[in-house]
């Protein structure tokens, strides 16, 4: 069922025409916008109540990935699974957790602002900084409904203490009684195999059926999941790392995207990413049939997302035209 509410009643692409050329074909309906700017500027443009799902991927605020992220710059000092001489993650200070909160505070308050009632926000965080994610959320007005896991094979990352204490100008005997005491222990990092994501609801207005009526917000769609098909869907969410990351550290699978937006968005809803990073949730977001608009701060980073977003648009585009309908 189309959206009625998303093009007639929330004009929301007309402050966009110029910035990523929507689909021309007669038989297409579908917009996805790109904008290379802060999304702090550019969702105050948005109207009140626009948006039905929010599905980003924000800063992580570790290793350097904070609101100054710079992609050529930590490209030089990663190596996979390790940023400078330390694995990913393993750089550890207090003050991260709390300037990622003070970091999302404006932005979940925009998000607030724009998402329709009982509208879902879904947040990946690092995971020890989900309570972070989490309480800018709620501040802002969400409510935390759940945390899901995204589920994946990671490397291990933790690092013996043996090269360290071989180094020490000590003498040998020392070195034996300090290597015999560690016993091979490594700092405290188990095996990642999952990332998590902050599922937020904002506040419904009345009953879950008063609210759909209006807003077509508020339920899930769990007759079709992508992810473990036949299965009811669940919070934990396999899927493999993707191998084209399209120049972003940090990219997500557009299966797991698409298995998010299928179930918390209803179809011809507008989707936010307002850090699109290479514009895998506005190529996820096309092809389950939702609209798209998505922010990205690096030029360069933005100019491959709206590459991205063009080519599906088009070979979407294309499949409608040329092949019938199954019914």
């Amino acid at each position: 069922m189309k959206n009625e509410n998303i093009i007639e009643d929330t004009d929301i692409f007309s402050p966009y025409q110029q910035s990523l050329p929507n689909s021309t074909s007669a038989n297409a309906n579908i917009q996805a916008i790109l904008e290379n700017m802060d999304c702090r500027d550019g969702m105050k443009q948005l109207k009140e109540n626009s948006v039905s799902l929010v599905l980003t991927d924000p800063p992580y605020f570790i290793d350097g990935m904070g609101d100054d992220w710079d992609t050529e710059k930590l490209n030089k000092r990663v190596k996979p699974g390790v940023i400078g001489s330390l694995p990913a993650g393993m750089k550890f200070s207090v003050e991260q957790g709390r300037e990622l909160q003070k970091f999302l505070a404006p932005v979940a308050d925009e998000w607030m602002r724009v998402i329709r009632p009982g509208g879902f926000c879904l947040v990946f965080s690092q995971n020890r900084l989900g309570h972070r994610t989490a309480i800018a959320l709620e501040d802002a007005g969400f409510e935390i409904r759940d945390v899901l896991i995204w589920r994946y094979e990671g490397q291990a990352k933790a690092f013996s203490q043996d090269h360290f204490i071989r180094k020490r100008k000590i003498p040998d005997k020392e070195k034996d009684r300090l290597l015999q005491k560690i016993g091979g222990r490594k700092t405290p990092q188990l095996k990642p195999q999952g990332e998590m994501i902050i599922l937020a609801q904002a506040p419904r207005e009345g009953t879950f059926v008063d609210n759909w009526d209006k807003w077509e917000t508020g339920l899930i769609d769990v007759n079709n999941p992508i992810i473990n098909a036949s299965q009811f869907p669940g919070t934990v969410i396999p899927s493999k790392k993707p191998k084209e990351r399209y120049g972003h550290m940090t990219a997500k699978p557009v299966d797991l995207l698409q298995h998010l937006i299928r179930i918390f968005s209803a179809p011809r809803a507008l989707v936010l990413d307002s850090f699109a990073g290479s514009g895998s949730t506005g190529v996820a977001a096309i092809l389950e049939g939702r609209d798209f608009i998505g922010y990205e701060i690096e030029a360069e980073m933005a100019t491959r997302a709206q590459e991205r977003i063009k080519a599906t648009l088009s070979d979407q585009n294309y499949r409608r035209i040329t092949k019938p309908p199954l019914r």
